[in-house]
């Protein structure tokens, strides 16, 4: 895609409209009450529902040996007409499984402590956060041809969008996941704004009660889809790897590790690979547990082949000594940038 971190954008649009939510109070009003300076913010949100989500990539691929056609397309969620996302793209809310244990004692969704702070001549904005176990449940993520934003795309299969902000899609829609549902326990991150004296600009350093979830996982593979494919003659709908549950925890435990740094990197002419700048996410987290449950080939319907065990699986980042690197370092890094 042009720019991969539109991702991030369309995350904190939909956050913002939910602002009215939150409740604050001023540094003078905390400091009569606690003694300390600072802000104190409690996000009161029990649930939030987003009806579409639309990320577009304006050149498309101009690589016609791929079947691209430069035009562009965008990467949808939308409703999958099953359970929370019955109606709605993305649904997230408290996790209130096992009588709360999940959630924050607060039982807000986040808790803010914030703080500024003049540095070493270096000043900045700590954001102490917390965060209760969510239940984040996803519909029907595809993708499809950009419509044209605020004008009647009737014609070519869209929606009319005339005299509105919106855009969406038009004409043929193509899955990829038929859904999925995430579970995770409470969580809790710093970040650092103006400077970093930490070493970078979000650190996660916490443990997931109850580890990781993912439920109702099914991946489509289209190119075995015939006509309409709505499984009938001569309409052999698509195929899909459909996964009942995913549990991740650390190896021989229950809960998972959360070791993580995140960090914006800007222009950089001395680096050929991203001189337009990228984000980095350091994960030094231990070797993990998974267990994967109802492993389905076909369809969700499908008969369940088993499930899936893998013990004390670690990954490493960095090349060994011999090669002219530091060694293998437990963990993983991450690169997103735009191309």
């Amino acid at each position: 895609m042009k720019k991969f971190t539109k991702l991030a954008l369309a995350t904190s649009v939909a956050l913002s409209a939910n602002a009215m939510a939150m409740q604050a109070m001023d540094d003078a009003s905390l400091s009569a009450t606690t003694g300390q300076d600072g802000l104190s913010i409690g996000i009161g949100i029990s649930r939030v529902e987003i009806g579409k989500v639309f990320i577009h990539d304006n050149d498309g691929l101009a690589d016609t040996a791929l079947g691209g056609t430069g035009d562009a397309g965008a990467i949808y969620i939308k409703a999958n007409g099953s359970g929370q996302t019955a109606a709605h793209g993305v649904v997230i809310g408290a996790n209130y499984d096992n009588n709360g244990a999940y959630l924050l004692a607060s039982r807000n969704l986040a808790d803010l402590t914030i703080d500024s702070d003049a540095g070493d001549a270096n000043p900045f904005i700590n954001i102490a956060a917390k965060v209760s176990g969510l239940d984040i449940n996803i519909g029907e993520i595809g993708v499809v041809a950009s419509a044209v934003q605020g004008a009647d795309n009737t014609a070519d299969g869209g929606e009319d969008n005339t005299d509105t902000l919106r855009r969406g899609g038009k004409g043929v829609e193509n899955a990829i996941l038929t859904g999925l549902s995430v579970k995770t326990g409470p969580m809790s991150a710093n970040i650092q704004l103006g400077a970093a004296p930490q070493g970078a600009m979000i650190k996660l350093n916490a443990t997931m009660i109850g580890g990781l979830t993912i439920e109702n996982l099914g991946i489509v593979d289209n190119s075995t889809k015939q006509g309409t494919g709505d499984g009938s003659k001569d309409n052999r709908a698509a195929g899909v790897l459909h996964l009942d549950k995913i549990q991740v925890a650390d190896a021989g435990q229950l809960d998972l590790a959360l070791n993580q740094s995140i960090s914006i990197f800007g222009t950089d002419a001395a680096n050929t690979t991203y001189p337009n700048g990228y984000i980095r996410i350091v994960s030094t987290s231990g070797a993990h547990d998974n267990y994967v449950t109802g492993v389905r080939i076909g369809s969700d319907s499908a008969a369940s082949i088993g499930d899936v065990e893998i013990q004390n699986m670690q990954t490493y980042y960095g090349a060994p000594a011999a090669l002219g690197g530091t060694g293998y370092q437990q963990g993983a890094i991450i690169t997103i940038a735009g191309h």
